[in-house]
Parts: structure tokens; C-alpha cells; sequence
């Protein structure tokens, strides 16, 4: 090579590398985001639905964001402070597991974005102004405020016949017990069916409610949708197949520890679906704009736990489901 060509290759490199340093300078490095991830209980595997909905988006958690988890374990005082920690930390965004700690967190924050991985009358309990345009910093997914009680007792009377008694577990602390218990009162009346309710708040106490059960002879059990109950679910599916009771929930996961059907909407698809709203506020949209989404209601039946009852679902019924686990 000839040293005019050489000199000038060797001022082409250092042109390209010069070149190149300014524009790694001058370049941005990606935002590493922080979510706070508000847990009314423990971890459930239902939360993993916005795990993987953030991978949908295309968000790989530890390279594109952190999630900040706060578990309350049924302590919901626990709430403010775990805000106070979002704060601290500079939160882009908080996911709430349960809408019953919106107010605790905005009593914290009204700057940082809530997200609602489930609620169930936000407008009604005044968590926004409307489902079209929530307004403030609050936004996410919503159930259906219709009652699922008829709907479910209808199911029972598909799959059992000549159904005439029907139990409900219900938890007393349960802030809706009065409401959920008047309501398929009336449902049970209808449709001239006898309720008996029991209460339960611990592990021994849904035991003792299934030997109730049994002793006053019901068909078919109910289990109310309730948070601590969900924490226990392979309990309430175990002790329904142990005294071979049709049994039906509020959500999938029951059934698919064994429960025989649940109706309701799904809380690993709302959490999922959450992660839709933390994208789009990731990208620059206001939470007050942005539309509270409404679950959909799923039916899901378990067949091997039908086998394990004894029971023959007629097929109609599973034509209606939405998922049959085999």
C-alpha cells in the first residue's frame, strides 16, 4: 500500500471513531422504570398475568424495568406505607392488586399513575369520575357490577338435578357479606331453592363449614368471591370433592386446583390486560384519560373433577363453557 493511501485510510478511522464517541455521548441510555407492584395478600399466580403481559409489550423485567413488590398479607394499614415507599423510590408507575387500596395510596401520591389490576364498582365506591374518562391519577380494569349469584345458581340447577338446597361460604369480614348474602337470598327464593350460609375466616373454619354442609344436607356449595378465600383455594375444592359437593366459584383458578366450575372473570387475564395500561403510560398518556377496560366473564368447568364426583354433565353444558379442564 502507498503512504498516501495509508495516511488517508488511517484518517478515515479516526474520522469514523470520533464520529462514532459523539454519537455514543450524545445518545440517551434507555430509562430503567420502576414499578410498585401493591399486594393486598401474598404472591399469587394470578399476578403473573402481568408479568406476562409486560413481556407481550415487549418489556423484559430487570433490563427495561424493576418491580418494586410490597406484600400486605391481609394487613390493609400496611397500604400508605408501602406508597411512601413508591415515592421514595421515584415509582413510574404502581399496579394495585386490589382497588381497595386506591384510596390508601392517593392519600400518598396524586402525581405517580394507579393502575388497577381489578376492581369491581370503581365508579360506585368513587374511585373514578367514569369508566370513559376516570380523571385524577387512577385508572385499569373494572368486573361487571351485574351479580353473578343468578347466574351461578342457574349453572348449579344445569348440572345437578332436582336441586333443592344450596350452601354459601361467606367471610364476615368481608365488607359486602350483608349485600352478597341479601342478594342470593333473594336469587335462592327465586328460583325455589333453600340457602344455607356458613361463615369462615380461617383454615379450620372452612373445614367445620363443610361438615356443616354435609350435615344439613346440601346438593351444591356456593363460594363467595372473597380475597381471603382465594388465598385458600385448594382448601374450599379439596374439602367440596372430600364430601362430594357440586361446588362454584368467581374464578378460574379455583377450578383448576380442582373446584368443579367457576363464572367470573378472570383475574390473571385483568392483570395481564393491566399491563396494557402501564405501556401506555410508559409511552406519555395520562391515566385520567385513559378508559377504565371491563373484564370479560368466563365459564370453566373441571371434567375429571365431575368424574370424581360421580356426576354427568350433560354436554350443553360444556358446549357453554368457555374452558374445560380435563
Amino acid at each position: 500500500m502507498k503512504r498516501r493511501e495509508f495516511i488517508a485510510l488511517l484518517g478515515s478511522a479516526a474520522t469514523s471513531s470520533v464520529l462514532w464517541t459523539l454519537a455514543a455521548r450524545t445518545q440517551e441510555p434507555a430509562k430503567l422504570r420502576r414499578v410498585g407492584i401493591n399486594m393486598g395478600g401474598s404472591r399469587t399466580p394470578p399476578i403473573d398475568g402481568f408479568l406476562q403481559g409486560m413481556r407481550e409489550f415487549g418489556y423484559v423485567a430487570g433490563r427495561d424495568y424493576i418491580a418494586e413488590w410490597r406484600l400486605a398479607e391481609g394487613r390493609y394499614t400496611r397500604f400508605p406505607g408501602f406508597a411512601q415507599d413508591f415515592v421514595r423510590l421515584k415509582a413510574d408507575v404502581i399496579l394495585l392488586e386490589t382497588a381497595a387500596a386506591v384510596d390508601a395510596v392517593r392519600q400518598v401520591t396524586r402525581t405517580i399513575p394507579i393502575v388497577m389490576g381489578y376492581s369491581i364498582d370503581p365508579v360506585g365506591d368513587r374511585l373514578v369520575a367514569s369508566l370513559a374518562r376516570p380523571g385524577a391519577n387512577v385508572t385499569g380494569l373494572a368486573g361487571s357490577t351485574e351479580d353473578t349469584s343468578p347466574k351461578q345458581l342457574e349453572l348449579l340447577k344445569a348440572v345437578v338435578p332436582n336441586l333443592s338446597r344450596v350452601g354459601i361460604l361467606l367471610n364476615p369480614e368481608s365488607s359486602d357479606y350483608a349485600d352478597v348474602l341479601a342478594k342470593t337470598q333473594a336469587v335462592a327464593e327465586r328460583a325455589g331453592v333453600a340457602l344455607v350460609w356458613v361463615d369462615a375466616r380461617s383454615p379450620q373454619e372452612i373445614d367445620r363449614a363443610f361438615m356443616v354442609f354435609a350435615g344439613q344436607r346440601v346438593e351444591a356449595v356456593i363460594i363467595a368471591d372473597d380475597r381471603y378465600f382465594f388465598t385458600q383455594q385448594e382448601k374450599p375444592a379439596a374439602q367440596a370433592i372430600k364430601h362430594r359437593l357440586p361446588s362454584i366459584y368467581s374464578q378460574r383458578d379455583y377450578v383448576q386446583v380442582g373446584g368443579l366450575m367457576s363464572y367470573g372473570e378472570s383475574l390473571k387475564e385483568s392483570y395481564r390486560r393491566a399491563a396494557s395500561f402501564v405501556d401506555r403510560i410508559f409511552k406519555g398518556e395520562k391515566p385520567a384519560e385513559l378508559p377504565i377496560e371491563q373484564a370479560a366473564r368466563q365459564l370453566v368447568i373441571n371434567r375429571k373433577t365431575a368424574a370424581a364426583l360421580g356426576m354427568t354433565i350433560r354436554p350443553h353444558v360444556y358446549a357453554l363453557a368457555d374452558e374445560v379442564i380435563e
